[in-house]
């Protein structure tokens, strides 16, 4: 078996580490989080840095698919009374699955982000549909492994989480300039192959601009979502945590300027703090890069797990449905009983999710964070209160 060339932090199986090879034989630098597991050619945690080059696959079709949360000033006394009806009401409030419209009255579509010069670089004849909805989505989040979930933390205070990204725009974008670099027209639907993109000729420049105005609508949408649950709750912004992690950065590594791609990956540099999930029945955290920059940092690219990471594929652990007629045709490792005692166990109030998002479907995050070594510092330890998803068995085109 041949070594990867790049760190490797936590176990993973071969066809993950296959992959990483693979990515890290084109890259100048490369390491791989200890969530990781295979993605779309560059596996998930998988960490690149190149020399002034984007991978448009390896930032991935979620471009800047992140995290925020946000520290509120309530306690966890104040909302376990009201734990169910607060959960109908975020539910009822935030546009979760797939296709949808923030149809809020505050709904965030007058955002300076629509006006941004970067649209010119989508072509005219979609530009005018892709940006309309972009304003009709800004703020929904989605299905998948996308949540809004209400927190304690050790000190009995409110957290607010949220996990999704640029939704429809950005699969737009990444699926737009995958056909222009293969030589089809911008909406044609190609092959997921490595496309490394010079930032210097006109068309890597372009990908640039949209892949950065991607990243500002992915921020301006969770910290919509974030804001208005901290609303229903009845509380007070304190403190927002909110980073990236499929997203491409230009930084400076051992005096060398790259351009780093991060695909389900937390930037993590000394002091730099970030909220990453467990499931929907674990713990979450917020952490920062360790204070004292180290080896392991440098190795790491200075990044570290944006989740627990999948142990079994969707399928695997929800089994297989005919779309027609909503039949099971083949059972999954997970049933509705074994994560409903969890929950129950957990104390946790779930609206939406299904059975693909199962805590039996993820490994358990202290062992990936433990795996990361002294890379990070873990802050606050989350327990989940309420967890809001889509439905189960809705498919979500704009994830990874």
């Amino acid at each position: 078996m041949n070594e990867p060339a790049g760190r490797v932090f936590g176990r993973h199986d071969e066809n993950t580490l296959a992959q990483f090879r693979d990515v890290a034989g084109r890259a100048e630098r490369a390491a791989l989080m200890a969530d990781g597991h295979v993605g779309y050619v560059m596996p998930i945690g998988g960490v690149a840095a190149y020399r002034e080059r984007a991978s448009v696959v390896g930032v991935g079709f979620d471009i800047a698919c992140g995290n925020a949360a946000i520290l509120t000033d309530l306690s966890v006394h104040d909302v376990l009374p009201r734990l169910d009806a607060l959960a109908d009401e975020i539910q009822a409030t935030i546009s979760f699955g797939v296709g949808r419209s923030n149809r809020a009255d505050d709904a965030p579509v007058d955002h300076p982000l629509f006006a941004d010069p970067a649209w010119q670089a989508v072509p005219a004849a979609a530009r005018h549909t892709l940006r309309d909805k972009a304003r009709a989505q800004l703020g929904t989040v989605g299905s998948g492994n996308h949540y809004v979930d209400v927190f304690g933390d050790e000190r009995g205070r409110v957290w607010v989480g949220v996990h999704f990204g640029s939704r429809g725009f950005g699969h737009t974008v990444a699926s737009g300039f995958l056909a222009l670099a293969q030589n089809a027209p911008w909406g044609k639907r190609v092959p997921e192959r490595e496309t490394l993109l010079e930032l210097s000729t006109p068309l890597g420049d372009a990908y640039w601009q949209l892949m950065n105005l991607a990243g500002t609508y992915a921020y301006a949408g969770r910290e919509w979502v974030a804001r208005k649950t901290v609303q229903i709750l009845g509380g007070t912004e304190l403190e927002l945590v909110h980073n990236h992690h499929n997203f491409a950065w230009r930084e400076r590594h051992d005096g060398e300027d790259f351009v780093v791609v991060r695909k389900g990956a937390t930037p993590a540099f000394p002091g730099q703090k970030g909220f990453v999930g467990g499931s929907m029945g674990d713990d979450s955290v917020i952490l920062q890069g360790a204070a004292a920059d180290n080896q392991a940092q440098r190795a790491a690219l200075y990044s570290t797990v944006h989740g627990a990471g999948r142990v079994m594929s969707r399928t695997e652990a929800a089994g297989k449905r005919n779309r027609r007629t909503g039949k099971v045709t083949r059972p999954g490792r997970v049933s509705p009983e074994m994560m409903a005692a969890w929950l129950r166990e957990k104390g946790v109030t779930l609206r939406g999710g299904g059975l693909d998002e199962s805590p039996h479907a993820y490994r358990r995050l202290p062992d990936v964070l433990a795996a990361q070594g002294d890379t990070i510092e873990v802050l606050h330890t989350l327990t989940p209160l309420i967890v809001c998803m889509a439905g189960a068995n809705e498919f979500d085109p704009y994830r990874d």
